[in-house]
């Protein structure tokens, strides 16, 4: 047996509000978990001279493309 329910001047079945509930829910659930940009982000240098913060960018430069030769 179907309850009806008034709603915005129509009638709507309690089992197509439940499927509209169910769907927000896991559509809603699956939007916010998915997750962001899968960019890796570096934490900002803190050196204390601009021979040190030249010598940490190329120390990154080479294990990068070091971790991509790796992946071939």
């Amino acid at each position: 047996m179907v309850v009806y329910y008034n709603v915005a001047g129509r009638k709507v079945g309690s089992h197509v509000l439940s499927m509209a509930t169910l769907g927000a829910l896991f559509g809603g659930s699956w939007l916010a978990l998915r997750g962001g940009d899968k960019k890796q982000q570096t934490p900002p240098i803190n050196a204390s001279s601009k021979d040190e913060e030249q010598f940490v960018q190329e120390f990154l430069k080479n294990v990068e493309a070091e971790e991509k030769k790796a992946k071939q």
